[in-house]
């Protein structure tokens, strides 16, 4: 695996692979492998993916400084990696809570991306929590995965052993697809052993209000096409965060992926990747 050196001087490895303009993409959680993402669905065909291990997952070690895991720093690392990479631009993809630090780099550096995706993206950054998930979760009720995931969520408000923690995540897995199919079954339980509660809990530390406003205020300059991605299935970030982040640029386009949960690659790569690719194909920003 390849590694580059950040800011702080820490080595910091990635995966890159296939050939063609390069996409960098940054895995979510926060703090979790990025091997979840595999090949995004085949977006690697004809083009390069790029994918950072961000501090304390995969193979990049564990930050000395606590906040170097907070998502403004994170979008650092993102910087360093254009730089060893030798991109004067690029095209940037973010999953899940990712979406802040690819937030807090296009606002840092506008002029660096040709487009920006966000996929079934969280709204915390933007100072909203909407209430749609528990909605999509509780019109789910007729499936036969169901009560157990109830029990298991009620069980993780408390729950602080992370053995228990990552069986009780295994069993509410579902809520979080279109459908729970084998492919569905395989990807959740390659992805119960990745989490990393360090990173996770560093994530959004150092966020007072001045510094948020202030992330939301510079989105309104990023002049790049942004395309965000929500599922109506996604009873993990719902689909009004997904509204709530793409009225934040003044270049983007809002996408709902009908029978598609939290990660729309898994449920249905034949829809998530012509959307994706048609979108990267699309003039970029000045």
């Amino acid at each position: 695996m390849p590694h580059y050196t950040s800011y702080d001087g820490s080595r910091l490895a990635y995966s890159d692979r296939g050939e063609g303009p390069v996409l960098l993409a940054l895995a979510g959680g926060p703090g979790r492998d990025a091997a979840y993402l595999g090949d995004l669905g085949g977006l690697d065909r004809g083009r390069r993916l790029v994918v950072p291990d961000s501090r304390g997952t995969g193979g990049s070690p564990p930050a000395d400084d606590p906040l170097a895991y907070s998502f403004p720093r994170l979008a650092q690392d993102v910087e360093a990696l254009r730089g060893h990479l030798g991109l004067e631009r690029f095209a940037l993809l973010a999953h899940d809570a990712a979406a802040a630090t690819a937030q807090a780099y296009a606002a840092a550096y506008p002029e660096r991306l040709t487009h920006l995706v966000l996929v079934t993206p969280g709204s915390r950054l933007q100072g909203e929590l909407p209430d749609d998930a528990r909605e999509i979760f509780e019109s789910r009720v007729a499936e036969p995965w169901w009560p157990e995931a109830v029990a298991s969520l009620a069980e993780l408000e408390t729950a602080d052993d992370l053995d228990r923690v990552r069986t009780l995540l295994l069993q509410v897995a579902p809520m979080a697809y279109g459908h729970w199919d084998e492919p569905q079954r395989a990807h959740a339980a390659a992805e119960g052993g990745q989490l990393h509660p360090v990173p996770r809990a560093g994530f959004w530390q150092g966020l007072d209000e001045p510094a948020r406003l202030a992330v939301l205020a510079r989105l309104r300059e990023v002049t790049c096409p942004v395309l965000v991605l929500t599922g109506d299935r996604d009873a993990v970030t719902g689909m009004r965060a997904g509204e709530a982040v793409a009225a934040c640029f003044p270049h983007a386009r809002l996408r709902p992926l009908h029978a598609v949960g939290h990660f729309p690659w898994v449920d249905e790569p034949e829809l998530f990747r012509p959307v994706v690719e048609e979108f990267l194909a699309s003039p970029g920003g000045s």
